[in-house]
C-alpha cells in the first residue's frame, strides 16, 4: 500500500466514530488551507452515506484542490486520477441535487481542470459539458463568482488556441461551440468574478491574464498589484501570488524594451 493511501486509511478509520455534522464542520474548516485533510472527512461521511450530496460536491472540490499542485510530468497520472475521481463525486452530487449551484460548479471545476492537460480532440469532447454546467450553476445562482470564473476561463482557453486549432476543432472535430468563444465574454465573465469576490487572488490573476492577452497592460498591472493587498484564503494562493509577481515582471520587461 502506498504511504499516502495508508495515511488516509488511518485517518478514515480514526474518523469513523464521528458524527456526520462534526465531520462536515471539520471538513469545511480545513478545506481552504488543508484540502487533503478535509477530503478525508468528506470521504468518511460518504463511507456511511454515499447519497450525501453536500459531502459529494465538497469532496469533489477538495479532491480538485489536492490535484492542482501536481504539475510535474511525473505526477501527471496521479493528477488525472484525482480529477477523474473529483468528476465522479461531482456527478453524483448533481444527480442527487440537480439544481444545486455548488454541485454544478464542482463538476464544471473538475472537468475544466482536467481539460487543461488534454489534447484538442478531448477538449472538444469536454467543452460543451463544461460550458453548459457552468451556465446551469449561474442559472441557479447568478452571483456564483466561481461559475463566472469558469465561463471566463472557458472563453480564454479557446481563444488562446491557434487559428488552425480552432478551425480544426470547429469544422473537423465537430466542436461548433468553439465558434462561440470570444475575448469579450472572457473579459466580461472574469471582471464579474472579481466584482463578486474582489479578495479572491485567483480571480484577479486570471483577469489580468486576459487583459494581457488583449494588450491592456496598464489595467492588467493594476489587477496584479492588488494581489499584494490580499490575504491567502486557500492553499494555492501562495502559488497564484508567485505567478502574479512573475506576470508583473513580464509587464515591466515589456515596458523597458525599446
Amino acid at each position: 500500500m502506498l504511504p499516502g493511501i495508508y495515511a488516509l486509511t488511518v485517518v478514515l478509520v480514526a474518523l469513523q466514530g464521528s458524527t456526520r455534522d462534526s465531520l462536515l464542520g471539520e471538513g469545511v474548516r480545513l478545506a481552504p488551507m488543508h484540502p487533503a485533510e478535509a477530503l478525508a472527512r468528506f470521504e468518511a461521511i460518504l463511507g456511511g452515506d454515499s447519497a450525501d450530496a453536500v459531502a459529494s460536491w465538497r469532496a469533489a472540490i477538495a479532491r480538485t484542490d489536492v490535484a492542482l499542485p501536481l504539475t510535474s510530468k511525473a505526477s501527471r497520472g496521479h493528477r488525472d486520477s484525482l480529477l477523474a475521481a473529483a468528476a465522479r463525486d461531482a456527478r453524483r452530487a448533481v444527480r442527487l441535487a440537480p439544481d444545486d449551484p455548488q454541485a454544478l460548479f464542482a463538476l464544471a471545476l473538475a472537468l475544466g481542470n482536467s481539460a487543461l492537460t488534454k489534447g484538442i480532440k478531448e477538449r472538444v469532447r469536454m467543452a460543451l459539458e463544461i460550458r453548459t454546467t457552468a451556465q446551469r450553476a449561474l442559472s441557479a445562482d447568478s452571483t456564483h463568482d466561481g461559475a463566472h470564473h469558469i465561463l471566463g476561463r472557458w472563453h480564454y482557453e479557446i481563444m488562446k488556441l491557434s487559428g488552425v486549432e480552432r478551425f480544426v476543432a470547429k469544422n473537423i472535430l465537430g466542436g461548433r461551440v468553439f465558434g462561440q468563444a470570444n475575448w469579450g465574454e472572457a473579459r466580461r465573465e472574469l471582471e464579474r468574478a472579481v466584482a463578486l469576490d474582489p479578495t479572491r487572488i485567483y480571480h484577479r490573476l486570471d483577469f489580468a491574464r486576459i487583459l494581457l492577452a488583449r494588450k491592456e497592460n496598464v489595467l492588467a498591472e493594476g489587477e496584479l498589484r492588488q494581489v499584494d493587498n490580499l490575504s491567502d484564503r486557500v492553499a494555492a494562493d501562495s502559488t497564484y501570488r508567485r505567478q502574479a509577481t512573475e506576470l508583473l515582471a513580464r509587464i515591466s520587461s515589456r515596458r523597458s524594451t525599446p
